[in-house]
């Protein structure tokens, strides 16, 4: 049986599609990677916002399509699926699994050359994408019900996986020379696992002998605390990145959003972290013209975008989730002022992004090799997650590398490699 794979969502989605790999390759199928040449395509799909959730459906038509052309192919959807989105696209796919049931796939399939499925879908072994990064999902679900998403609704209430799983998990990789570990979690810094939280995870993950780099996401700023930037510091391995949503520069929208934080609690973690790690780059997440955002409290977040000088933003625009507290809300925001905000905060990001990237002209730094781009021009990334561009006709793929940066672009550098 060949079976293709569609992902859609964020990463911790690509994961679990690693984990539905192995255990598709497990039970001897093989990869194709087009869904016209395959037995099985496995959708593993977002609920979060409702973009995502029309992309399904207008998949699922292509599907229809090769069905009636005569093909014969069976279709599975997974992922972050709603109750209301399984009634709606029950009829467009064969069938609607939950994710923790991914290891009952081969049994529904009737595949007899499987083995014996796991107790829980984290326990798989993944078949990892990338031979030099890879993802550990330390914990799944969430407890916080912002009101503009559905996550507790799809992957429920917060689980840890068992300390003891991620680092052997993590010995493993670093064993099969790995240079990245992303660990991730809808709120890592909630994960706790009997005595150990998350900063201990860090400095245990930390203490594995070899080089490589540790990244994680995502963090909620209600539960960032001391011992964890303490832990960012200390643990050398621990790259300076930080990905902490906002979501709002209003106090009175993060109320109606379910923030039970104030953009000064927000502030003041930004400032201890930025104290204790200087070189810290600082990226976040916001929201434009959630339901009653007036313009006087966006303004807020224009004053929030240029104080804080973020490196960069994920600058989403608020469109309703059936299923969310805030879908109850009246969408009052037009589309159209919904995208002159985002160009608001995108044209002060892409300044304030541009005069930190000016900071790394003339310094040597390391990075990590992720991409040709053809010609003899990698792409690579640095201890701050920013993209750097530079020549080498060796392969670099997967390696590290020092570079002295030459130029600087709001999204990105450009550097020299040291031969």
């Amino acid at each position: 049986m060949k079976y293709h794979i569609i992902t859609f969502g964020c990463q911790m989605n690509w994961s679990d599609s690693e984990r539905i790999a192995a255990v598709l390759e497990d039970a001897g199928c093989k990869k194709t990677l087009s869904m016209n040449e395959a037995d099985l395509v496995v959708v593993n799909m977002c609920s979060v916002r409702q973009s995502a959730v029309d992309r399904i459906f207008g998949l699922a038509e292509k599907l229809k399509a090769l069905k009636i052309e005569g093909k014969k192919i069976k279709t599975i959807l997974t992922g972050c699926v709603l109750p209301i989105d399984k009634k709606t696209l029950s009829e467009r796919f064969d069938l609607i699994l939950d994710i923790n049931d991914i290891p009952k796939l081969p049994k529904i399939l009737k595949i007899s050359t499987a083995k014996t499925p796991q107790k829980h879908y984290l326990k798989i072994k993944p078949e990892y994408a990338s031979l030099f990064s890879a993802s550990i999902p330390i914990m799944t679900g969430c407890n916080n019900f912002c009101s503009y998403c559905v996550v507790p609704y799809t992957r429920g209430r917060e689980i840890s996986r068992p300390a003891k799983d991620i680092i052997c998990e993590a010995k493993n990789l670093v064993e099969r020379g790995y240079k990245e570990i992303w660990l991730l979690g809808q709120n890592v810094n909630s994960y706790e696992d009997k005595k150990i939280n998350f900063p201990r995870l860090l400095k245990q993950i930390n203490d594995i002998p070899g080089k490589f780099w540790i990244r994680f996401t995502s963090s909620h700023p209600k539960d960032f605390s001391d011992e964890l930037i303490n832990a960012m510091k200390k643990c050398e391995k621990v790259t300076e990145y930080l990905n902490l949503s906002v979501q709002a520069g209003d106090n009175k929208v993060l109320k109606a959003m379910n923030r039970p934080y104030s953009i000064e609690d927000y502030k003041k973690i930004i400032k201890k972290v930025r104290k204790e790690i200087p070189d810290i780059a600082l990226s976040t997440d916001i929201i434009v013209g959630f339901p009653g955002e007036t313009k006087a409290n966006f303004e807020n977040s224009v004053k929030l975008f240029k104080g804080m000088k973020f490196d960069m933003g994920y600058i989403l625009k608020y469109s309703p989730r059936k299923g969310s507290a805030a879908a109850k809300l009246k969408d009052n925001v037009s589309k159209e002022e919904k995208v002159r905000r985002e160009k608001v905060l995108t044209d002060i990001l892409r300044q304030t992004a541009l005069e930190n990237n000016k900071k790394y002209i003339g310094k040597e730094i390391d990075v990590l090799a992720e991409k040709d781009k053809s010609d003899n021009l990698w792409l690579a990334k640095t201890r701050t997650n920013k993209t750097v561009q530079f020549q080498s006709n060796k392969n670099m793929l997967g390696k590290f590398a020092k570079v002295k940066i030459t130029g600087a672009l709001p999204w990105g550098l450009e550097g020299k490699l040291y031969e």
